[in-house]
């Protein structure tokens, strides 16, 4: 059914076009020693030993805290003195705060948030290990889910591709390179991008580590991001990926639900999107709205055309807007389309140009998460962004994002969030396209392994593949001002009649407001409504 060749050098020049493949295929020990990661950065110290082996199909018991993250480091007082109630309320209210914070985020005000941890509360935050990788909302208790009581201690497990990548990510937190760099060849030769789903992503994840070993994640993500200038093979990846992974369909079906709700009672409507993609969205929305009958209200749609788009070099939004234009005149229904040239974090209300009686309309669809954060610099374009599109006081704003917490997370644990959310993916990605298609190997490579390779390789500027999960999304839309809208019980219908047409593994999940959409028990995508 599908080839098995080695992931060799050979294959890698294939798949991995216009990369730094020498500097990466066979890394030196010169390349090593001028690698500016420092395991010091990373809040988390692990190691691993014979108490901390893999166990099974779980390698998260591999990884045995060797010494608690900075913000656990405490002294316990010589003398010995008990706490009085102030001093005990002062580190209760610390521990909370910490707990509840994500990975230690600077606050507005940009002062880092800390905690010193004394006596016997200590016992319980230490030896803690990484398991699966969270489920929940929220993006502290994601945090917190992949933290464990590590007091069993697990047999061995084979060397299998999955137990190496994580020895190898180990190996890196740690500082080892040299032992990184001998795990990386080993996996070179076990794992193909034409395999199993487990053998694919490990093809592709060992690349991200081995980038992150040479600082080069940054090169390879570009090359892999598209040639210069990009080519229709990205955005023909990009269509096929929302065509054959369900998920992502559903997160755009969901979004274009709550918007033909929000058209109810309304002549005018604007809608504004700060990604448009190639406009498949709008196609279908397009046609929604033809099908409905009667009369339909005016629709003007703005897209934002961003120099960094994969569209603005083969043309931009001129085309796309040019094909919704003449699929709306076709179909009957009143319809113009304008672009904003400018990059996302500059655009003003005045370049919008937003009208009296008009309904607002904001879609943010797999966008959002590009803009950076209070993490990356002091200034907050993320949630600038959303305070600018609160103040157009709009009806309607849509969110739809992956699921996943690749944001401020430490190295370690953020590719241990990467591997479970790639993993499910992948595998969705069997049951819908055979495994020798050169389809499925496209989308992999062109969409799914340039992201992989931003969130494993990247730090600071670089990774723009800054996921969060949804309720930390939850939270940044609250602080600025928006309150969340429940899907349509008509939405919710449609989309599930829908996922019965699929395979029975995709789910559907209402939760705080929000519609997640996964395989299995891992929640992929999500798609909210603000106002």
């Amino acid at each position: 059914m599908y080839t098995t060749d080695s992931y060799s050098s050979e294959s890698y020049e294939q798949y991995f076009l216009d990369s730094p493949s020498e500097e990466l295929i066979q890394p030196s020990s010169s390349g090593n020693s001028g690698n500016s990661f420092n395991p010091r950065d990373a809040s988390y110290q692990l190691r691993a030993g014979s108490d901390s082996s893999l166990a099974g199909d779980d390698p998260y018991k591999t990884y045995v805290f060797n010494s608690e993250p900075d913000f656990l480091d405490f002294q316990i007082p010589d003398n010995g003195e008990e706490f009085n109630e102030d001093q005990m309320k002062t580190k209760l209210q610390e521990l909370e705060r910490a707990l509840l914070d994500d990975n230690g985020e600077d606050d507005e005000d940009g002062n880092s948030h800390s905690m010193d941890i004394e006596g016997e509360w200590s016992d319980q935050v230490k030896n803690p290990m990484l398991y699966d990788s969270p489920k929940e909302s929220t993006s502290s208790d994601s945090n917190l889910s992949s933290i464990g009581n590590c007091k069993e201690v697990c047999q061995l497990s084979p060397r299998t591709p999955k137990r190496l990548l994580f020895e190898c990510a180990n190996a890196i937190s740690e500082g080892n390179m040299e032992e990184a760099s001998t795990i990386i060849t080993e996996l070179r030769q076990m794992v193909s991008v034409q395999g199993d789903p487990s053998s694919r992503i490990a093809a592709y994840m060992v690349e991200g580590l081995a980038a992150k070993i040479a600082s080069s994640g940054k090169y390879l993500y570009k090359a892999l991001k598209c040639k210069e200038p990009p080519s229709s093979d990205r955005l023909a990846a990009m269509q096929i990926l929302f065509e054959i992974c369900p998920c992502f369909k559903f997160g755009f079906m969901a979004a274009n639900g709550a918007m033909i709700e929000a058209f109810k009672g309304e002549k005018r409507v604007h809608i504004v999107d700060f990604d448009i993609n190639q406009g498949n969205q709008y196609i279908t929305l397009i046609q929604t709205l033809a099908n409905q009958g009667g009369k339909l209200p005016y629709l003007r749609l703005t897209g934002v055309d961003d120099p960094e788009s994969v569209q603005r070099p083969n043309g931009g939004l001129v085309m796309i807007g040019l094909r919704l234009e003449q699929l709306a005149e076709a179909l009957k229904v009143p319809f113009e389309f304008h672009t904003v040239a400018s990059t996302t974090s500059l655009v003003s209300p005045s370049m919008l140009d937003c009208r009296p009686g008009e309904a607002l309309i904001v879609n943010f669809a797999f966008q959002l998460h590009h803009m950076p954060d209070e993490s990356v610099s002091t200034v907050n374009e993320r949630d600038q962004l959303l305070r600018m599109v609160k103040s157009l006081n709009p009806k309607l704003v849509t969110v739809v994002e992956q699921d996943v917490n690749t944001n401020t997370t430490p190295f370690l644990p953020r590719f241990v969030e990467a591997y479970n959310y790639y993993s499910a993916v992948y595998e969705s990605l069997d049951v819908t396209l055979p495994r020798e298609s050169q389809d499925r190997i496209n989308v992999e490579r062109q969409c799914l392994a340039r992201d992989i390779v931003n969130v494993v390789a990247c730090e600071g500027k670089e990774r723009i593949e800054r996921y969060e999960v949804a309720g930390k999304w939850r939270a940044r839309m609250t602080m600025a001002g928006f309150m969340p809208r429940v899907m349509g019980p008509n939405v919710v219908d449609m989309i599930r009649k829908l996922i019965k047409e699929y395979c029975d593994r995709y789910t559907l999940k209402e939760e705080m407001s929000a519609l997640h959409f996964g395989w299995e028990d891992k929640s992929l995508i999500f798609a909210s409504a603000w106002r």
